[in-house]
């Protein structure tokens, strides 16, 4: 995936408000394979899986929820002294700068990454660039937690969509 800034078109919105991957009751956070890499995206999401004793490789958050703000798993960060990388993605792109960072965190130690704007669309890139086998939790607004699991049609989806956007100069 190449770390070019895409915006998703008016025109092709709908499109992004399907759910990928299937319904994850918090209970089986604690079953889920630990041997596999796990990215969380979305505050509540992210706390949650926290809370439950597991340590994601990459976490995902904007310290929002449902549009107001979600300071629980932001205040965790800081008093844990966490690290985390700060980008800036602003609702309905896919920053060059937020890819930049998820390649990264992919390629080394456990990472968070804190969005300025709007993480929503991170998890497209997440499918692209994880390896096989990743367990992607994402919350979906009023309903709960969705597990995508990368794998080739996972990933033929994440495509699609990002063929769906347009680049930005």
């Amino acid at each position: 995936m190449e770390a070019v800034s895409r915006k998703v078109p008016e025109r092709n919105r709908e499109l992004f408000k399907e759910p990928l991957g299937r319904d994850l009751k918090e209970e089986e956070l604690k079953v889920i394979d630990k041997k596999s890499k796990m990215i969380t995206v979305g505050d509540v999401v992210s706390l949650t899986v926290v809370k439950q004793g597991v340590v994601p490789d990459l976490s995902i958050y904007d310290g929002m929820t449902e549009r107001k703000e979600m300071t629980e798993f932001a205040a965790l960060v800081k008093n844990e002294g966490w690290g985390e990388t700060a980008v800036k993605n602003e609702a309905g792109t896919i920053t060059a700068e937020l890819i930049t960072a998820i390649r990264n965190a992919l390629n080394g130690n456990k990472e968070i990454i804190r969005v300025e704007g709007e993480e929503d669309l991170a998890v497209i890139p997440c499918m692209l660039l994880s390896p096989e086998g990743t367990n992607i939790i994402y919350g979906w607004p009023g309903k709960g937690m969705k597990l995508i699991v990368t794998d080739e049609n996972i990933r033929k989806k994440a495509q699609y969509l990002l063929e769906m956007t347009e680049e930005l100069e």
